[in-house]
């Protein structure tokens, strides 16, 4: 099993430039292992039953160098319902996530 990691973005209002700072990280780390499609950065807003939302990123293995920049945690691989993807391109959905296919 490969490892996942995910971190808070914060609420959904003030996510984005935490989330603008994620893209461009990870632009550069991409870029520097020739573009591979298990290499994104995924988000979603969670919000289990508290009054705002939670943006949650979550990194592809691919993307550890990524996440550990951003102090993410290790955690399992999400499920894809309600996912964005942030970073990276779009063929990793498939390769990710191919049982949704």
């Amino acid at each position: 099993m490969e490892i996942w990691y995910s971190t808070s973005l914060g609420d959904g209002m003030t996510s984005g430039a935490v989330a603008g700072e994620i893209e461009e990280a990870f632009a550069r780390a991409s870029a520097a292992a020739e573009n591979p499609s298990a290499m994104a950065v995924f988000t979603r807003p969670e919000s289990e039953g508290r009054l705002h939302c939670e943006v949650i990123a979550y990194f592809s293995p691919a993307s550890r160098e990524v996440a550990t920049a951003f102090d993410a945690e290790p955690c399992a691989r999400p499920a894809r319902t309600g996912l964005s993807l942030l970073a990276g391109d779009e063929h990793s959905w498939s390769v990710l996530f191919p049982e949704n296919l």
